[in-house]
């Protein structure tokens, strides 16, 4: 091997930038063993393509190089792993943000996604998505605006405080009262956020005022159990819902239904995919239970 590397040479036996090469040079952080006199060109030795390693290891893994620098003269064994603790704890807090942000993305996705295909309009047998091109006799076709049992998975969410409601109150301040307190609440606003109505009952008394407002986290610690649940939707603004109330009541009684639990409003189109707000598309639930047939 030889005794020397020009620049050029040791760039590209180490895969380092000339230009960064020369960076770390004029900073202290990484010299050359050696200078030309005569024309200043740099020199780099053998040991120092092993040496450059403690640079790269933490340049790769985000460590400032004002850090790199300040240990790169003195470091020991105890001084490094001091290190490494700080950083495997700034990368902990970055993972645990990115997987949350995953999950929000993901929960807009299938949300988005679902309203799309209601817009389509699609066909259900048994409460179930029918899948298949050729639809059966029973198939029952849903759309913005119809009513219908649908068999839904499933659903983790975190449960805000009580709301509180004021005789002629608007939307806004529940709804941003609920924002305020859910980091206080360790509730992530930036979910979908939905509306939890404790009963039907409640619903029909009042559509536009929930209870509770919800935060759509799938490691939430409130579970809205898989079953069949009676489904409406409906276009326009938050809590403004026209008579689907009256028309889930009706149909309820028409089919001779048991209802049970809470109510749910989860918003499929809302601010973040469409500008005007009467596009807003609500999917309201609530679970049912059909009567028993007679043997």
């Amino acid at each position: 091997m030889k005794d020397f590397f020009s620049v050029k040479e040791f760039s590209k036996l180490t895969g380092i930038e000339a230009s960064t090469l020369r960076f770390w040079d004029d900073i202290g952080l990484f010299c050359p063993a050696k200078r030309d006199p005569e024309n200043n060109y740099r020199y780099y030795s053998p040991p120092q393509l092993i040496a450059v390693n403690f640079i790269t290891v933490f340049s790769r893994l985000d460590v400032p190089l004002k850090d790199i620098n300040a240990l790169s003269g003195g470091r020991t064994p105890e001084k490094i792993i001091q290190m490494i603790e700080q950083k495997e704890r700034l990368l902990d807090m970055e993972m645990r943000r990115l997987r949350e942000s995953y999950s929000v993305i993901h929960m807009r996705r299938d949300l988005i996604n679902s309203g799309l295909r209601l817009m389509r309009g699609f066909k259900t047998v048994d409460g179930l998505r029918e899948e298949s091109e050729t639809t059966p006799d029973n198939a029952v076709s849903v759309k913005s605006g119809s009513l219908t049992i649908l068999h839904r998975d499933e659903m983790k969410y975190n449960l805000g405080p009580r709301a509180e409601w004021l005789e002629g109150e608007d939307f806004y301040k529940p709804f941003n009262d609920f924002c305020q307190q859910a980091n206080e609440m360790h509730i992530n606003p930036y979910f979908p956020i939905g509306a939890y109505h404790d009963s039907f009952d409640t619903f029909m008394a009042a559509p536009g005022e929930p209870q509770h407002f919800i935060s759509l986290d799938p490691t939430g610690n409130r579970t809205m159990p898989a079953g069949d649940y009676l489904t409406g939707f409906h276009l326009g603004y938050y809590g403004e819902f026209d008579d689907l109330n009256e028309r889930m009541a009706e149909y309820i009684k028409e089919n001779n239904l048991t209802v049970s639990g809470p109510l749910y409003v989860v918003y499929l189109f809302d601010e973040i995919c469409i500008e005007d707000p009467t596009q807003y598309l609500a999917m309201v639930s609530v679970a049912v239970s059909m009567p028993k047939k007679k043997s």
